[in-house]
């Protein structure tokens, strides 16, 4: 997730990276849900420190890890792009993976940036997002369904950087494309270690902030809210403050989404006793910090996200978003 001062500025699925459980080859079987989410945030992390320490743009550890992602989706059957851009001057990437089946007039997306800040590994930030779709992703493959709407899984680019990858795919899309994206759902940071539970205010029943998103985000943030209350957890809602990568679905008109577990901000007494953690701390201490490593994930937090995106993953395979 960026800073708040940035605003105005190959291999099978069951074998890449050692993604088997220690058993026989006769039983082996692919890892899957909150397992292989964290298997895929210890090779983010081997990617950023065999790359000086980061996964920023324009540096090396972002391609690896976009490599890395893409082998593991093209693996799984996805139709995969590589949408290379070079708005900050640098050449970079956004990945985009689509299901082979699926209505592709009535399209959902779900996405993460990939991208860390140049001071540290950025493992929840956004590791964390980044890697629980990807696995909810090569779940839902694994399950073989065959969806109703096509899926569309997007890894962004220079969200660090000003939400530059997501703000140049939206901006690039053809408008008969941009009108076949029935929704967008954002995940950013999942995992903080002092967590919350949040999701975006798509109704702005608090009555605050930014106001509700387009027609159809109430049900998207109904589904969310509805997926992680079964996973254990009330949530609150957050605003849609241009943060993250919903801010260009947002502007152009498409319903949108997601969830959230919290940066630099403090989380308060009623907060900490709703869902634990420390009153009086930041929900991610290590935010934008080189100790934003795999010991910087609630695991917990990071599994009931996970639940809740793989459910959003099933029902809007077969449905989308009303008003």
């Amino acid at each position: 997730m960026r800073n708040r001062s940035l605003l105005a500025t190959a291999a099978a699925m069951a074998v890449v990276s050692g993604l088997l459980l220690p058993t026989t080859a006769a039983t082996a079987e692919p890892v899957t849900g909150i397992a292989a989410v964290q298997e895929h945030l210890r090779e983010l992390q081997r990617i950023a420190e065999a790359n000086g320490g980061n996964r920023a743009v324009g540096q090396p550890g972002y391609k690896a890890s976009l490599d890395y992602v893409k082998a593991q989706l093209d693996a799984a059957g996805f139709t995969t792009q590589v949408q290379e851009f070079n708005d900050l001057g640098v050449i970079t990437y956004n990945l985009l993976a689509e299901t082979p089946g699926g209505d592709a007039n009535r399209v959902v997306m779900f996405g993460a940036h990939l991208d860390s800040v140049s001071r540290g590994p950025g493992i929840n930030d956004n590791g964390t997002g980044a890697a629980a779709i990807l696995q909810a992703a090569l779940d839902y493959a694994g399950s073989g369904a065959t969806p109703k709407n096509k899926l569309r899984f997007a890894f962004w680019g220079a969200e660090e950087e000003g939400l530059v990858g997501s703000t140049h795919y939206v901006r690039t899309l053809p408008d008969a494309e941009r009108q076949k994206i029935v929704a967008y759902l954002n995940f950013d940071m999942v995992g903080s270690p002092n967590a919350g539970y949040f999701t975006y205010d798509g109704d702005d029943s608090d009555g605050e902030g930014a106001g509700p998103g387009p027609e159809g985000s109430a049900q998207i943030e109904k589904l969310l809210n509805d997926a992680l209350a079964a996973a254990g957890v009330q949530t609150e809602g957050t605003d849609f403050d241009g943060r993250s990568d919903y801010g260009p679905f947002i502007e152009a008109g498409i319903p949108a989404g997601g969830t959230f577990t919290g940066a630099e901000q403090v989380k308060t007494a009623e907060q900490a006793q709703k869902w634990g953690g420390q009153a009086g701390e930041a929900f991610d201490p290590c935010y934008h910090r080189a100790c934003d490593t795999v010991d910087n994930v609630d695991t917990r937090a990071l599994d009931r996200n996970l639940q809740a995106i793989a459910e959003a993953v099933k029902v809007y395979a077969e449905q989308f978003p009303q008003p």
